[in-house]
């Protein structure tokens, strides 16, 4: 199990979760000394106040933690804010939870920790794990979510498409998949010609990732991600407060990356694929230019007309290898518009899908696990935003709206076989703490997707 759980324990201090309103029936069972003292602390069950409660030679008996009440959906995460609030030593969560799993995931995830530059904090607050809880599998969830985080908090000088590349390759030791990539030059002689010309102005050399586990005879579920390590924007060059956060432009492949842990350390029955086009978009005299017109894997034409709207070109020569073998499922997660988080905000990604028995699955799952995805519509009529005089398209929109909608469009261009294809537009990057979520990389859509294959293809 993860470093912040404890198998149940009667020595572990309890953590009570209340509301405004049972607030009071908990006043009632404590002790005089406590509900004095939580009375002179100002404690009033706000959401999110929590105080705690000493026994009489002045250790620690007791915490109390307020949630929201009413109308207002309680965050499933909100007793795990705790995880990063207290001191060392070992908890129990009782009382006012509504899922004691994700309550206990939610810690796990609050307590995350980027490290690499600092040194390791000391020992912290331990969960004494909740009856009915799987230990090993909200580990393992968490763990691979972490693994996201680290990916994308890890700046551009130490992680670059090489870095990338050996991280799955690390995932394949770990999971007993094979790997096999395509780097340079190479990219040219098997096709892969719009990955080759995002990358090629860097001196890192771009590459395509295939990652391959799992029985050949069982359902096979593909998964994409977006692995531009740094975006300059090439010559359409970003301003720099737009280039601060590109570090986490290969957002989309660190999430595919966490999803493939989840799935294959599940052992869930499907030939799992993971593929990651990996880049760097920079300046230089051989950079891809405004207005040239690319040759695509599909054997579509692409006009560009911006070299910030790289991610998409990537993708596409990764979709069409990946939607060759007409996948049973097949889902791209990638940092690509700025668009989505006008609409959505940072922590609600949209999707998009034709497949609607899909979509409302996504939906409710994403909801059910506490990782939302919100459908947006691949709205056909603005496929002609994306006409192009000179070829086949353009890879951005000609209007300078729905941004979002037309970058799923350009890539659903790309995938012809495969019924049950989802697009997620993902921010990567929590821009304020909140309870699992503290500031900074962030996983989001490989824990719903995880779960989705779960319930498509489950175990025995």
């Amino acid at each position: 199990m993860n470093a912040l759980l404890t198998p149940a324990s009667d020595a572990a201090v309890p953590v009570h979760v209340v509301s405004a309103e049972t607030w009071p029936a908990l006043q009632g069972r404590l002790s005089p000394a406590h509900r004095n003292f939580a009375s002179a602390q100002g404690f009033a069950a706000r959401s999110g106040q929590h105080c705690v409660l000493p026994d009489s030679q002045g250790a620690l008996a007791a915490v109390v933690l307020g949630v929201e009440t009413g109308a207002r959906r309680r965050d499933p995460f909100a007793p795990g804010r705790l995880s990063s609030l207290l001191p060392a030593g070992d908890y129990a969560l009782e009382g006012e939870i509504d899922d004691v799993a994700l309550a206990a995931l939610g810690w796990l995830l609050q307590g995350y920790r980027f490290e690499r530059y600092r040194k390791p904090n000391p020992p912290r607050a331990r969960l004494s794990l909740p009856d009915g809880v799987d230990g090993e599998e909200i580990s393992l969830i968490a763990e691979s979510a972490m693994l996201a985080r680290d990916l994308v908090n890890t700046p551009a000088n130490e992680l670059g498409p090489g870095e990338i590349e050996a991280a799955i390759r690390g995932l394949s030791a770990e999971c007993g998949a094979s790997v096999t990539s395509i780097v340079g030059d190479d990219l040219l002689a098997r096709n892969f010609p719009m990955i080759h010309a995002v990358g090629r102005a860097s001196p890192r050399a771009p590459r395509l990732v295939d990652l391959v586990w799992g029985d050949p005879a069982h359902p096979k579920v593909t998964l994409v991600g977006k692995g531009v390590a740094f975006d300059t924007g090439g010559l359409n060059l970003k301003p720099d407060a737009s280039m601060l956060l590109m570090k986490k432009d290969m957002g989309g492949a660190a999430a595919a990356i966490a999803a493939a842990r989840m799935i294959m350390l599940a052992k869930l029955p499907v030939r799992l694929r993971l593929v990651v086009p990996t880049v760097e978009n920079a300046v230089s005299g051989n950079a891809f230019r405004p207005g040239d017109v690319l040759s695509s894997r599909k054997g579509l034409s692409v006009e560009i007309g911006n070299t910030d709207a790289e991610g998409r070109l990537i993708l596409a020569d990764a979709l069409a290898l990946a939607d060759e073998e007409t996948p049973e499922l097949l889902v791209d997660f990638a940092t690509l518009t700025g668009a989505a988080r006008t609409a959505l905000g940072p922590e609600l990604p949209p999707f998009y899908t034709h497949d609607d028995g899909l979509a409302a699955e996504i939906a409710r799952i994403g909801m059910a696990v506490n990782d939302p995805a919100w459908r947006l519509p691949l709205w056909r009529p603005y496929d002609g935003l994306l006409d192009s005089k000179i070829a086949d398209v353009n890879h951005v929109s000609s209007g300078g709206m729905a941004g979002s909608v037309t970058a799923a469009l350009f890539l659903n261009r790309f995938v012809e076989k495969t019924q049950s294809y989802a697009h997620f537009d993902i921010y990567a990057w929590n821009p304020s703490s909140k309870p699992g979520r503290p500031e900074g990389g962030e996983c989001q859509g490989a824990r719903l997707i995880h779960a989705l294959v779960k319930q498509l293809y489950p175990r025995g």
